[in-house]
């Protein structure tokens, strides 16, 4: 089989994020899809050992935000290679509260969906968070960051947690 074929399924990057018992969590993630329109779903998919994974089972909500086309590889880096166990990935680009509860930072991004969760489904590394969308904003006129962009011309890696990740 040619794993590599996967890479031609189109995808974008988005911060996931969740406040529960006074922690905030987020990070970056590659596989966010709308699975319904009525009522209007979201599905993301979150590695189980991230701590934004504990964080939204806690909470009961998230949000996700897409990243647009001006975002550089510091503002990636901060939301998708540092653990939130430790790290406050909102204190350098700003945090906003959504509808539900969760944390998100303005900057960099193009449109906001603020969901709660109605369901969970175990799909081995991951898990797969499906929420009804309670509010949904767009941000800015930017176009939105695709997962293609982010290997081509930022050269930005595939990192072990992520949902598409090749050892």
């Amino acid at each position: 089989m040619d794993q590599t074929a996967l890479f031609k399924m189109s995808y974008g990057l988005y911060v996931v994020s969740a406040e529960a018992d006074g922690q905030r969590a987020g990070c970056v993630i590659n596989t966010a899809t709308q699975v319904t329109a009525l009522p209007p779903r979201l599905m993301v998919a979150v590695h189980k050992d991230n701590v934004t994974t504990g964080v939204i089972q806690r909470a009961g909500a998230f949000t996700v935000t897409a990243i647009d086309m001006t975002a550089d590889m510091p503002y990636i880096g901060n939301f998708g290679f540092r653990t939130s166990a430790n790290f406050d990935k909102f204190e350098k680009y700003g945090c906003e509260i959504s509808a539900v509860g969760s944390p998100y930072s303005p900057e960099h991004v193009c449109a906001l969906f603020a969901c709660k969760v109605v369901d969970t489904v175990d799909v081995g590394t991951h898990l797969l968070f499906i929420g009804d969308v309670v509010d949904a904003q767009r941000l800015s006129d930017e176009e939105p960051l695709t997962y293609s962009y982010y290997h081509s011309t930022l050269k930005g890696k595939t990192p072990p947690k992520a949902s598409s990740y090749q050892a």
